[in-house]
C-alpha cells in the first residue's frame, strides 16, 4: 500500500536471512546447533527476567520472584541483548538450517529492536492512562495458577515482594521526571483513583486476596486458614501503605510536573523516540507523514462506503446527523452490563460455528468471557483481550467493558467480538502457542501481524452472515473508520502539533463512536505513542496479499489454505508475511 519494509528492522543480515525461502539445504549441523544453544540461553533469560510470566508457561523454578521493573534491571537487559545479538551475528546464516536462518532473522529483529529502544526516553514511561506498576500487581492474580498448596505459598512470596517492586518502579519513574519524560496532564487526569480503590481498610476487601475466597479440597484447611490469615498481615501492613506512598509520588512529585502539550516532540529526543515507534510497530520504512497520507485516503474510501450503507437504511438527514441520531437514540445501546454480555456471548458463539468455512486449523484452547475489572474500565478501552497461559492452566479471555452503558452500541458488538476474541486475537494467538516453532515465536512477535490481523477479523463476518442490517454494518465501517483516523491522529499528535482537542474534533467528525470512547481513544495514543498505527497497517498488507492470491490463483483460491498459511508462522514481520506469501503463490501455481 504505497509502504517500502524497512531493512534494518529485521536485522543487518537481513537479505542472507531471507534465503531460507531458496537455501540449497545444505544446512550445516554444527551451525545449527550454537544458533539453538544461543537460541535456548536466550528463552531462559527471557524466563528468568519476567518469572510471572515464566510461571503462566509451567516453568515454576521462579515463582518466589516478580520481575524486576528498576532502571538498573533494564540496563542489565540490554547489556544481555547486545551479547546474544552479537553471538547471532558471528554465525554463518547461510549454513543454518531453512528454518532456523527465519528463526536467526527474526529473534535478532527482537534483539535490535530492544538495543534500539534504550536509546529513547520511552524506557522512563511504564506509566500511562490505562497501566502501571500498582496495576502490574492487582492484574497479576489473573494470570497466576492456584491449583496446589505450593501455588499458594509461592503467592504469598510474591506478595511480601510488592513493596519493593513499587519501591523500584517509583525510582525509575522518578528518573525519569528528571530526564524531562513525563505523561501529559490531560490523559492522566483521575490517574490516583485506580491508586485509591486499592487502598482498603479491611484486608479482606482487596483484590490481592481474591484467590483465598475459596479453597480448593486439594489445600489443607488449617494450612489454607494460615496462608490467608499471613496475606492480610501483607495486604495491610506492607502492600496498603506503599500504594498510600505510591499515590502520594503520583499527587506531589509526578502530576505537579505533567506535560501541557501532548506530543512526544515536547520531550528531549522526542522526535526521534516517535520515528523509532512508527518502525517499531509497522516494521515498514514508511515516515510519520506516509502513514497520516495513508490514514487521510483510507478515512476518504471508508467514509464514502459510510455514506452508501446510511442510505440503506433510508435515512435523510446529513452524515452528522445521522451520527448523532445514532450517539442520541437510547435503543442502541445495552440497559444493563448483562444484556451487554449477554449479545457478546451470542455472536462470539455464532462466530465459533462458522469458523470452519474460513480455516483448515484451528487452536484447541478455548475462550471465555469476563467484564473489564471496575478499577480502570472507565479509563481503558471499549474491550480486549488476554491471550491463555502457555501451560494450558488458563483459557484466552475477550474483556468486555460494561460501564457508561450509554456510549457502548450494541451494533458495533459485531465487529468488536470478532476482532478480539474469533477469527481474530484468539484464534491468532492461541493458534500460534500450539504451533511448533521456537518459543520466543510462540509467544511474541510483531503487534503490526497481530492488530492487523485483527482488523481483517472483522471484515470477515461479512463472509458467513454477520452484518445483515445497515446498523451493525455502519459498525464495522466505524471500527474500521477508527484505525483508519488512528493513522492520522496519532501522527498528527506527535509529528504535527496537532492538539488533544484537535484529534478528539477529527475522530468525532469520521467516525461513528461515542464522544467517550473517542476521548478514552485519544488519550490512548497521547500516551501510547505509535502502537495504533499498527492496526491499519497490518489490515492493509493481508488484505493486499489476499487480493493477490485470488487473482493469481482464480478458481483455485482457497480461503481456508490462504489463511492457514498466513497463520502457520506465528506473528511475523509484514515483509517477511509478504514473502512467504509469495512463495506459497508460486507452488501453488
Amino acid at each position: 500500500m504505497g509502504i517500502k519494509m524497512k531493512a534494518y528492522q529485521l536485522a543487518p543480515m537481513l537479505a542472507i536471512a531471507l534465503t531460507f525461502l531458496t537455501s540449497n539445504g545444505f544446512a550445516k549441523s554444527t551451525q545449527d546447533r550454537k544458533f539453538e544453544k544461543i537460541m535456548a540461553a536466550h528463552w531462559n533469560a527471557q524466563l528468568e527476567q519476567s518469572p510471572e510470566f515464566a510461571t503462566s508457561l509451567g516453568v515454576r523454578e521462579y515463582d518466589h520472584l516478580l520481575s524486576d521493573p528498576s532502571l538498573e534491571a533494564y540496563s542489565a537487559s540490554i547489556k544481555l541483548a547486545k551479547s546474544f545479538a552479537s553471538e547471532l551475528q558471528s554465525l554463518s546464516i547461510a549454513k543454518l538450517s531453512e528454518a532456523n536462518q527465519l528463526n536467526h532473522s527474526l529473534l535478532l529483529l527482537d534483539l535490535n529492536n530492544e538495543i534500539e529502544g534504550a536509546n529513547h526516553g520511552g524506557k522512563y514511561l511504564i506509566m500511562n492512562n490505562r497501566s502501571g506498576p500498582h496495576l502490574q500487581l492487582t492484574s497479576m492474580v489473573g494470570r497466576l495458577p492456584f491449583f496446589k498448596q505450593s501455588d499458594y505459598q509461592s503467592y504469598l512470596d510474591r506478595l511480601a515482594l510488592m513493596p519493593e517492586y513499587l519501591d523500584r518502579s517509583t525510582s525509575r519513574i522518578r528518573a525519569g521526571l528528571e530526564a524531562g519524560w513525563v505523561q501529559p496532564c490531560a490523559p492522566m487526569k483521575g490517574y490516583e483513583e485506580s491508586i485509591e480503590t486499592h487502598l482498603v481498610k479491611d484486608a479482606a476487601n482487596s483484590a490481592f486476596l481474591s484467590p483465598f475466597k475459596n479453597r480448593p479440597n486439594i489445600v489443607d484447611e488449617s494450612r489454607f486458614a494460615t496462608m490467608k490469615s499471613q496475606a492480610e498481615i501483607l495486604v495491610s501492613e506492607k502492600i496498603v501503605p506503599a500504594l498510600a506512598d505510591f499515590k502520594a509520588f503520583y499527587l506531589e512529585e509526578y502530576a505537579p510536573k505533567c506535560r501541557a502539550n501532548v506530543g512526544t516532540d515536547d520531550m528531549p529526543g522526542g522526535k526521534e523516540y516517535y520515528d523509532y515507534r512508527v518502525g517499531y510497530f509497522t516494521t515498514t520504512n514508511a515516515t510519520a507523514d506516509d502513514i497520516h497520507k495513508i490514514g487521510l485516503s483510507e478515512v476518504a474510501r471508508i467514509k464514502a462506503e459510510m455514506l452508501e450503507v446510511i442510505k440503506q437504511a433510508n435515512f435523510k438527514g446529513s452524515f452528522d446527523e445521522w451520527l448523532i441520531y445514532l450517539r442520541d437514540t437510547p435503543e442502541f445501546y445495552p440497559k444493563t452490563a448483562e444484556e451487554r454480555m449477554q449479545v457478546a456471548a451470542a455472536i462470539s458463539k455464532k462466530m465459533d460455528g462458522q469458523l470452519p468455512k474460513l480455516f483448515g486449523k484451528l487452536p484447541r484452547m478455548p475462550y471465555g468471557l469476563k467484564e473489564i475489572p471496575l478499577d480502570i474500565a472507565e479509563k481503558t478501552t471499549t474491550a480486549y483481550y488476554s491471550r491463555p497461559a502457555g501451560d494450558g492452566s488458563r483459557a484466552g479471555f475477550y474483556f468486555v467493558n460494561t460501564t457508561l452503558l450509554d456510549t457502548r452500541p450494541l451494533y458495533q458488538l459485531e465487529a468488536l467480538s470478532l476482532h478480539e476474541a474469533v477469527p481474530g486475537h484468539h484464534l491468532q494467538i492461541a493458534l500460534a502457542q500450539e504451533l511448533d516453532l521456537p518459543d520466543f515465536r510462540k509467544y511474541g512477535g510483531q503487534t503490526v501481524f497481530v492488530e492487523g490481523w485483527g482488523l481483517y477479523s472483522e471484515r470477515l463476518g461479512l463472509e458467513v452472515g454477520f452484518y445483515q442490517t445497515p446498523y451493525t454494518n455502519f459498525g464495522r465501517l466505524s471500527y474500521e473508520m477508527w484505525r483508519a483516523c488512528r493513522l492520522v491522529v496519532d501522527t498528527g499528535l506527535h509529528s504535527k502539533g496537532w492538539s488533544r482537542q484537535q484529534a478528539i474534533d477529527y475522530m468525532a467528525a469520521n467516525s461513528g463512536l461515542s464522544m467517550n470512547n473517542i476521548t478514552s481513544e485519544v488519550d490512548r495514543y497521547i500516551s501510547w505513542p505509535g502502537q495504533a498505527l499498527a492496526y491499519k497497517t497490518g489490515e492493509l498488507k493481508i488484505r493486499e496479499l489476499r487480493a493477490r492470491a485470488e487473482k493469481q490463483l482464480g478458481n483455485d483460491f482457497d480461503v481456508r489454505a490462504f489463511h492457514d498459511k498466513v497463520l502457520e508462522n506465528g506473528a511475523l514481520p509484514l515483509s517477511v508475511l509478504e514473502t512467504i506469501i509469495d512463495q506459497w503463490l508460486s507452488a501453488q501455481r
